[in-house]
């Protein structure tokens, strides 16, 4: 059977759930595969496909009663891509999971129980935990300013995690982030359009940033569970992680372009690019070539924009 024809244009609703999980795949069928199957069989899964069903992931939900397949096109973004799958949803909550996460039920629900429980919450997202076990750098953050950025660089989030640009939580400890990453989070969907969706100007990165500051304009709240731990693996997608890095370095330009006057934009990218200048010499200088080039590729984004398709 082919990818269009698994694709659900109307898609219906198990009155059993008041919630569907939302993935973008980009070549991710094999983390994929793992983050669903760790999922009750019956539990509403859309799959929204950015690579044209090249890896054939409408199979990992043929036998789910309440699984959908989306196919975007092709090379839509994260943002893009997460919109249709949220928008074309009929339940009144949804979760963004990323194919590298593995949530299971328990977390699930008690993300939603938080939207149930306060009709002023937006979004409620899990703790993001790395392979060492380890909060991960980036489950949300703060609002760019030239002194959160000049932390940044200078690595202050190891001595003041909220002082810099990237939240790492510790365990249990309460922390309220200005935004939070989508790898395990849930939406109040009706709200969610409300305020305009994912900033579909980002192919990826940042559209979390935007969202954040939505929210927060319209006097709304999100919350980061951080006694909710989902094991996290960077890797989801099929993309080249020096291409992620020159993406990400991009959307950070994009975004505090929107946001702040030329000046302030300069100083601001110029202290983001002499860090990251910094990193690279003394990755290369300890023979961690891999990570030289993977923040050469940051400060390619920031001065010179995305790769190329």
């Amino acid at each position: 059977m082919t990818a269009a024809a698994r694709e659900r244009d109307e898609p219906g609703t198990d009155p059993r759930w008041a919630y569907e999980v939302v993935t973008v795949s980009f070549h991710s069928r094999g983390q994929l595969e793992q983050m669903i199957a760790g999922l009750p069989a019956d539990m509403p899964v859309v799959i929204v496909d950015n690579a044209k069903g090249a890896d054939r992931v409408w199979e990992l939900i043929a036998d789910r009663p309440n699984g959908r397949y989306v196919d975007s096109g092709g090379g839509k973004g994260f943002a893009k891509a997460a919109n249709m799958g949220i928008r074309s949803s009929g339940y009144e909550f949804v979760i963004l999971g990323n194919p590298d996460s593995r949530p299971d039920i328990q977390i699930i629900e008690a993300l939603v129980d938080d939207l149930r429980a306060d009709a002023e919450l937006v979004c409620s997202a899990a703790t993001m935990q790395g392979h060492d076990g380890r909060p991960e750098l980036g489950n949300g953050g703060w609002e760019p300013t030239p002194r959160r950025v000049l932390l940044h660089v200078l690595g202050a989030h190891k001595l003041a995690p909220a002082a810099a640009l990237f939240a790492r939580p510790t365990p249990g400890r309460e922390m309220a982030p200005e935004w939070l990453t989508g790898a395990c989070m849930a939406v109040r969907r009706r709200t969610f359009l409300d305020l305009g969706a994912f900033d579909e100007t980002f192919y990826v990165y940042n559209e979390d940033m935007a969202f954040g500051r939505a929210i927060r304009e319209a006097g709304l709240r999100q919350k980061l569970r951080t006694d909710l731990l989902v094991p996290h693996g960077a890797g989801g997608s099929g993309a080249a992680k020096t291409w992620m890095l020159q993406m990400r370095g991009a959307s950070m330009i994009r975004y505090l372009r929107k946001h702040n006057a030329p000046l302030k934009v300069n100083a601001m990218r110029a202290m983001l690019v002499a860090g990251y200048a910094g990193r690279t010499v003394l990755s290369r200088a300890s023979g961690k070539d891999a990570a030289a080039q993977e923040h050469a590729a940051y400060i390619k984004g920031l001065l010179v924009g995305p790769p190329k398709p």
